[in-house]
């Protein structure tokens, strides 16, 4: 049996890796996005053919997992897709979407391809694409054991991160012998705001496990709402001005939403618009309502209490265009939430370009941001930054609130990984993470017991015996 993985190795986006058992068959682990700059080739090309993969396993609905599933299809994966049913919802909404800004941003990125000379990019997909590749989801129990094929049975476990999420367990049956092998996906928080904190999963023999944050520890937030009431009050109380934050449609605008929503029923939130300026926060908002199977008991007796923990007074969902151009236009203080949560693509673009030069801005970031992304150079502190092709001062105050991340900090994901006896997994193979802090999150492993920890680079094929 091999692993080659494909994305997210040495860095964090473009989740991808493919297992290819000695019978020939091929199951691949995620198929996502690579995001940020520069990445418009890379996403052109799988380096593997999609028409060989039999299988896939999904472990959750973010785009950096999931936004080449339709080129996969595309380019002829016939196969079925296991996942959550949260997932397959999550996906309608969300790869919908993705196919739409592609199509949108692929004539500005081609626009400047021809400038310099270059071919133009073919679209990575449409949604044709999409709908055949939601009609290939299948959906699967956490907890419940199913069959990939007659040689590998598959598990899935809560991984905490975002609704739907899920940790991959494999059992393969080869050589007359069985392989344990456990794919992390994104390993959540214990305590989030919505869902239930990880799940423990069986002993493995080998494990693939995300790094985002292996070189730390997330600060304390001992009162996180009053935090955001703060940010609140100075900008667009005391500055008259605007507080955009960029947040992934699912689950950490969902989040934002509740804590607003908690600050309304405790009397505290200032009488302001706050508006949701996305169809697809709209909509996984909706999804989320649907799906309270996966929210902790916090959360589920505030609703019993007060209603619905996603609307409150002066709150906007906001889909059609001219609205979100109008909110552009205002020079009302008010609150404005949109995807992506790494300022990449979609309207929250266009809220940042409009009002980055404005002192009174406060440009609010609650999640990880890649490096090369726009907000991660705003997140680095950047002076300039490029936005559509423009260099821009940045004038507008930039705040981080690490208390939102989803992605467990290295105590977290240590403390997720403790149901392992280290001494019986042969190898830790760490994805999804920028080389630097993968090297030190190796060290924190070793550390705690696992004595092997290789750090693929892309492309890398390795022989698990």
């Amino acid at each position: 049996m091999t692993i080659q993985f494909f994305g997210a190795a040495r860095t964090v986006t473009g989740s991808k890796h493919l297992i290819t058992i000695s019978s020939g068959k091929q199951i691949l682990l995620d198929c996502g996005l690579f995001q940020g700059i520069n990445t418009d080739e890379l996403n052109q090309q799988f380096g593997f053919d999609p028409a060989r993969v039999d299988y896939m396993v999904l472990s959750h609905a973010h785009i950096d997992h999931t936004g080449l599933i339709p080129r996969l299809v595309r380019q002829g994966f016939t196969g079925p897709i296991y996942t959550t049913s949260a997932t397959i919802d999550l996906c309608e909404v969300m790869l919908m979407d993705s196919a739409r800004i592609q199509e949108s941003d692929l004539k500005r990125v081609n626009e400047r391809r021809i400038r310099r000379g270059d071919p133009e990019l073919e679209a990575l997909y449409d949604e044709k694409d999409v709908e055949r590749a939601l009609a290939q989801m299948r959906p699967v129990d956490y907890s419940k054991p199913f069959v990939i094929c007659d040689e590998v049975t598959g598990l899935l476990t809560d991984a905490g991160h975002l609704l739907g999420s899920a940790s991959v367990s494999l059992t393969i049956r080869e050589d007359n012998s069985e392989k344990h092998l456990f794919f992390s996906g994104d390993i959540g928080r214990p305590n989030d705001k919505i869902l239930r904190s990880p799940d423990t999963f069986p002993q493995a023999d080998y494990i693939i496990c995300e790094s985002t944050y292996g070189d730390r520890l997330h600060e304390a937030e001992p009162d996180m709402k009053s935090h955001l009431l703060q940010i609140v009050q100075q900008t667009c109380i005391e500055g008259r001005g605007k507080l955009i934050i960029p947040a992934f449609a699912v689950d950490r605008t969902q989040e934002l939403i509740y804590a607003l929503d908690q600050l309304s029923s405790e009397g505290r939130l200032p009488r302001l618009p706050v508006y949701i300026d996305s169809p697809m926060s709209v909509k996984a908002t909706d999804v989320m309502r649907d799906h309270e199977e996966d929210f902790n008991p916090d959360i589920l007796a505030y609703v019993k209490k007060y209603g619905d923990a996603f609307q409150f007074p002066n709150l906007h969902y906001i889909t059609d265009v001219e609205q979100s151009k109008a909110i552009n236009n205002s020079k009302e203080p008010c609150i404005i939430i949109a995807p992506s949560g790494m300022a990449e693509a979609g309207r929250i673009k266009h809220h940042i370009k409009n009002n980055i030069s404005k002192p009174n801005t406060t440009i609010l970031l609650v999640g990880y941001a890649s490096p090369n992304s726009l907000g991660g150079a705003l997140k680095r502190g950047d002076k300039e930054v490029t936005i559509f092709g423009e260099r821009y001062p940045v004038v507008a105050r930039v705040a981080i609130m690490d208390s939102f991340s989803a992605h467990g900090d290295y105590r977290e994901m240590l403390h997720f990984l403790s149901c392992q006896n280290p001494t019986r997994v042969k190898t830790v193979f760490l994805v999804h993470g920028d080389y630097d802090k993968q090297l030190i999150w190796k060290d924190h492993l070793e550390a705690a017991g696992f004595q092997h920890v290789e750090i693929p680079d892309m492309r890398e094929k390795v022989t698990l015996i």
